[in-house]
């Protein structure tokens, strides 16, 4: 029996608790708020069979809780989606699958939730999955999803980099009309190296790297970086935007020429280079973050050089000092455990809180490939010259045709649908890294599809994804007194990682590239397309990633799954959704819910048992539920002859219905002996005069 009560009226204090009754043991589980109804799980639907709940589920003001009523002691099930996850609005996510094995047990060292015991776990995959979520307060949250519950890793505020020390009559004063200046809106992470790439609403880019350590240090150094352009009626050459570096203490950075700063649209991150790479609806910026100089600042018409094929002019940065890109290191020694963010470098755009409402329009170039008119009244010349940077690619590739060795290079793939290649030149590492700069130089254009480019990736011969090179983590705060030396004198150890080593470098390698309406793969060095597919003619994509479902693959076209899964009503979809290895996708139905679908044989036939099945569990968390025991030392072995005794009852109603069925097998069966006896004695009369021959 179970019922909403059970304490006494006289009890001081008395809190709502939910009256469990088996057998002749009592127990009384107390809750932390009001209990609003609760309902029985049994095994069996139908009322007329043996009912014997499982679990209850308990609907409280403020939260959900399910006891697991198999279990001494009634643990509870975590809630698959924490409520800590509607603190803020999530405006963007990224969804990894088979990260390295050590990364969850690392953010969980650093993070302010330590594993929590005493649940009935759910089951979990054979891989790790974390899922990252940026929102609108400028807070990134690591998630652990490798089970069907969604747990919080770590918490960083990006928030505090632009924030001032003020007093407290300052406090009070800040304005108000200013709605989630901090939001974030594009982020890039490599699990490999640890290393997170975050960009908001304000165009400020913040490089994070993970430490265990924690390091005080109150100055940011700050390299500007001007993407300004306006279209030049000279045809003389442009004039690169000048760079300078400076020290603050951190907070906003004041808007001179009254205007905003452009969006960034794409962002990529590569820490076996040391580059970290932006772009908007004018041009890029190329960023070496460990030397924190600006390696290439240029529009994107610069990019084609001679080869344009819009034939426009080109662009220059805008007379007007705009301060629009930084680079720093902080190390946030008043954060807290939960908060703190570890040695980050950050490349910071230049900001303006409050927007005018007539430049709000040209800030969205990010979302026009979800939103934009398709209407033939936008001009030609209009569209070519708002060409924008859409996506990048770090990778060991063929730069130019007859290459015969693959070299560090960055794709760049744009709104109008081109691929440019621009060639990286680097220095050998170690020391050399620290004092020699990155050559990086536009080396022409790949291919050309419909559509603004959503994604690029490369195979190798086989077919097996090729990802980008990486550096492996290390500690950035260590010191010798730890055995490692310490950031500055540490010696960079670039890895190229390739699931097929053993290949030899000068094999071909394939360039698999999709659009908005198509998808190409083509063939390196000879940049030769050997496969294309036109995936939309009247409409268009919305996310596109190329991912790893076997060990080895042909690099085909060949449509597998096409279905209509739901329609496009809400944009915040369209922008959120991610695909990731083996089978996983996720997407965002509202600001506070994830919705995690898959495409993977291998889960959707485990999903049953991961939902539902019987697994372990332990002791009950004090902070949701209270055990409090009834009348009697002996609870235990009261329980347990209370389950004798029902063991014995559904035996005994199993022997009744046995011999109740056996009953009626016996009458069957005379009914078939009598039914044969008489048919036989028919046959003998109809057959008693009649000859051999007459039969």
């Amino acid at each position: 029996m179970i019922l909403s009560g059970g304490l006494s009226y006289d009890t001081v204090g008395r809190r709502p608790c939910l009256t469990v009754m088996h057998g002749k043991s009592t127990a009384v589980l107390e809750m932390d708020y009001p209990i609003v109804d609760f309902l029985t799980l049994c095994e069996t639907p139908y009322p007329n069979d043996f009912q014997e709940p499982y679990a209850v589920v308990v609907l409280l003001e403020k939260d959900l809780v399910v006891i697991d009523l198999a279990q001494n002691g009634y643990p509870i099930f975590e809630n698959p989606y924490p409520l800590t996850i509607h603190e803020s609005p999530v405006t963007c996510c990224e969804y990894f699958a088979d990260c390295p094995v050590d990364l969850i047990p690392a953010l969980y060292s650093v993070g302010s939730r330590q594993k929590r015991q005493g649940y009935s776990k759910k089951g979990t995959q054979s891989y790790p999955e974390i899922i990252i979520t940026g929102h609108a307060d400028g807070t990134v949250k690591f998630w652990d999803a490798s089970a069907i519950m969604l747990q919080v890793l770590y918490k960083l505020k990006t928030a505090k980099v632009f924030e001032r020390s003020r007093s407290k009559e300052d406090k009070g004063s800040m304005d108000a009309s200013d709605e989630d200046p901090y939001a974030l809106q594009t982020l890039a992470w490599c699990p490999e190296s640890r290393l997170l790439c975050v960009s908001g609403v304000s165009a400020a880019v913040l490089i994070y790297r993970f430490s265990r350590l924690e390091v005080t240090t109150e100055a940011v150094q700050l390299l500007e970086v001007r993407m300004q352009y306006d279209l030049n009626d000279t045809s003389g050459p442009p004039s690169h935007p000048s760079t300078s570096s400076n020290n603050s203490d951190g907070g906003n950075m004041p808007c001179l020429n009254g205007e905003p700063p452009q969006q960034i649209t794409s962002l990529a991150l590569n820490s076996s280079y040391g580059l970290v790479v932006f772009g908007n609806s004018n041009g890029l910026a190329v960023v070496d973050y460990v030397q924190r100089s600006v390696l290439l600042n240029l529009g994107t018409v610069e990019l084609y050089g001679s080869n344009d094929p819009y034939q426009r002019q080109p662009r220059s940065p805008r007379k007007a000092r705009q301060p629009s890109g930084g680079l720093c290191d902080i190390n946030e020694g008043s954060a807290t455990s939960e908060d703190r963010c570890k040695s980050p470098t950050s490349a910071k755009m230049s900001r303006k809180l409050s927007l005018p409402t007539e430049l709000k329009p040209d800030l969205d170039h990010r979302d026009n490939s979800f939103s934009r008119s398709r209407s033939s009244s936008v001009t030609s010349i209009d569209k070519e010259s708002r060409e924008s940077i859409s996506s990048f690619y770090f990778c060991d590739a063929f730069v130019r045709k007859g290459d015969c060795v693959p070299a560090p290079c960055l794709y760049v793939g744009t709104s109008l649908g081109t691929v440019l290649v621009v060639a990286l030149t680097l220095p050998p590492a170690g020391e050399q890294r620290q004092l020699q700069p990155i050559i990086a130089s536009p080396s022409g254009m790949l291919a050309r599809l419909n559509g603004s480019i959503m994604r690029m990736s490369f195979l190798d011969s086989t077919g097996t994804m090729l990802p980008p090179p990486h550096e492996p983590w290390f500690e950035p705060n260590a010191t010798a007194a730890d055995g490692e030396p310490d950031g500055k004198g540490r010696k960079r150890r670039p890895v190229s990682v390739s699931p097929t080593a053993s290949q030899d470098p000068s094999e071909c390698q394939y360039a698999v590239v999709c659009s908005e309406k198509q998808a190409k793969v083509l063939s390196l060095p000879s940049q030769t397309c050997i496969h294309k597919h036109s995936i939309t003619e009247a409409s268009f994509i919305l996310r596109a990633d190329v991912v790893q479902m076997n060990t080895g693959v042909l690099p085909g076209l060949r449509p597998l799954l096409d279905i209509n899964y739901l329609p496009l009503t809400d944009m915040r979809i369209a922008r959120t959704f991610c695909f990731t290895n083996l089978g996983q996708a996720m997407y965002l139905t509202s600001p506070t819910e994830i919705q995690r679908i898959t495409y993977s044989q291998d889960t959707c036939e485990n999903l049953q048992e991961m939902l539902v099945g019987e697994l372990a569990s332990g002791k009950a968390s004090r902070s949701l539920a209270q055990h409090i025991p009834g009348p009697g030392g002996l609870e235990g072995m009261k329980g347990a002859a209370s389950g004798v005794v029902g063991d014995l009852a559904r035996a005994r109603i199993a022997l009744d219905e046995r011999g109740q069925k056996l009953g009626e097998l016996e009458e069957r069966t005379a009914a078939m002996m009598n039914s044969a006896d008489g048919f036989s004695k028919h046959m003998m009369l109809k057959c008693k005069d009649k000859k051999w021959y007459q039969i």
